[in-house]
């Protein structure tokens, strides 16, 4: 087992090794550098967040088709499409997630463009409003996103912590908004929610590169889980601790570590 500093410069070797434009082709994250525009990054990354979850090519291919059904233009679809525009949808199909709930992830999008000053605006006055405890700030923003008449089916593809998800998904997303370096991958468009209280993504694969590692002995992964990591990658860089979910997620999915 490796020492705290050689594990950190184990770790710090290996975040520079894949943060780097080289990760975002095959990446979900490729989703929003499709865009330049701030909106249309934050909602196609929002979409493509939510349904990142399978192989990834399929995640890809279905993230574009979600976004050819929007004209390519995800900001002005949301504000502006009809009722009758959201048909289209009906055969749309990612694992669980299908037509159903995207119509209704458009819907609530248009809300909150339209009465609480976006994705930026609701995530980061819950943060605040919580006074920066993660869980509860994401668990609020669940009750916006679903404030209106919605398919109770839905509700499962927006995670809730206070529910114990790790919610690795808007955890990631978080990371793509919030995080900023130079290196191109991640977007640092989001003012309000410093890196440092960022949560790190948790799935299995780097789960399981965490415990072997000696970050993490919880086995469920779970939000005690995520907290326990995150604590954890703190020590290490206090600032910016989960720049080190691109060493985790290489060593878990490009070197079987």
């Amino acid at each position: 087992m490796l020492n705290r500093n050689e594990l950190k410069g184990f770790l710090d070797e290996k975040v520079l090794q894949y943060n780097t434009p080289l990760f975002i082709a095959p990446d979900p994250i490729s989703i929003p550098h499709l865009f330049s525009k701030k909106e249309d990054i934050e909602i196609s990354a929002f979409l493509a967040a939510t349904i990142a979850w399978g192989q990834r090519p399929t995640i890809l291919k279905n993230s574009k088709r979600l976004l050819e059904l929007m004209d390519n233009a995800p900001r002005d679809f949301i504000i502006n499409h009809k009722e009758s525009d959201l048909d289209s949808f009906e055969g749309f199909v990612h694992r669980t997630f299908n037509g159903i709930d995207a119509r209704y992830f458009i819907q609530s999008l248009q809300n909150i463009y339209c009465h609480h000053k976006g994705l930026e605006g609701v995530f980061s006055n819950c943060f605040l409003n919580n006074q920066g405890i993660m869980s509860r700030a994401l668990h609020d923003v669940k009750q916006i996103f679903f404030e209106q008449k919605h398919p109770l089916r839905t509700e499962k593809h927006v995670a809730d912590p206070m529910k114990g998800s790790s919610a690795k998904r808007i955890n990631m997303f978080l990371r793509w908004m919030v995080r900023k370096d130079k290196c191109g991958v991640d977007f640092g468009i989001w003012e309000k929610i410093k890196p440092a209280q960022l949560k790190c993504p948790l799935d299995v694969h780097s789960g399981n590169v965490a415990r072997k590692l000696g970050l993490l002995m919880r086995k469920q992964n779970d939000w005690r889980a995520v907290i326990e990591l995150t604590d954890n990658l703190i020590t290490m860089d206090e600032a910016d601790p989960v720049k080190y979910d691109f060493a985790l997620f290489g060593l878990g999915i490009n070197e079987k570590f």
